[in-house]
């Protein structure tokens, strides 16, 4: 239980943390694309709201549908353009991004022990190049390790 509460610590210390950050950030750098193939700062925070509302989907799903349950891709350009995140106000943006994680802190700070052992499989040959078998435990662990990369690339 250990790994969990330190999972859900790191996730409420974003919570608390990236707001500010984020707004200290100026206007202009925040849509700044470095060139046409990459994110803006505001497209990154975009991007993780979208990994965020895929992955409670997931971290539902997975404690009650068909075991091993199997995890699908998304197309993450085609969601961050299609959202319009540079366009979108900013503090609407960041209230989404942690509204959204709040509801996942509820979510897995709720999940009973034994489902996070549950199996989880790659659906897709190009979604992992690892297709070992995990487990709901360590998909919560990644969702949290790939915001802590994204945000990296932010701040």
């Amino acid at each position: 239980m250990n790994v969990i509460n330190n999972t859900i610590n790191r996730l409420n210390s974003f919570i608390n943390e990236v707001p500010e950050r984020f707004n200290q950030i100026p206007a202009d750098e925040l849509v700044f694309k470095k060139s046409p193939g990459k994110w803006s700062k505001k497209e990154i925070l975009g991007h993780l709201c979208d990994s965020a509302i895929n992955n409670l989907s997931r971290f539902v799903r997975a404690q009650f549908e068909e075991q091993p349950f199997e995890l699908t891709p998304y197309a993450q350009d085609d969601w961050v353009r299609v959202n319009h995140y540079n366009e979108m106000n900013t503090v609407e943006l960041l209230n989404y991004w942690v509204i959204v994680n709040k509801q996942i802190v509820q979510i897995i700070t709720n999940i009973p022990e034994e489902k996070l052992a549950g199996t989880i499989v790659f659906g897709d040959d190009a979604f992992r190049e690892d297709k070992s078998e995990k487990n709901l435990l360590w998909l919560i662990e990644d969702y949290v390790v790939h915001m802590e990369y994204h945000l990296k690339q932010v701040f």
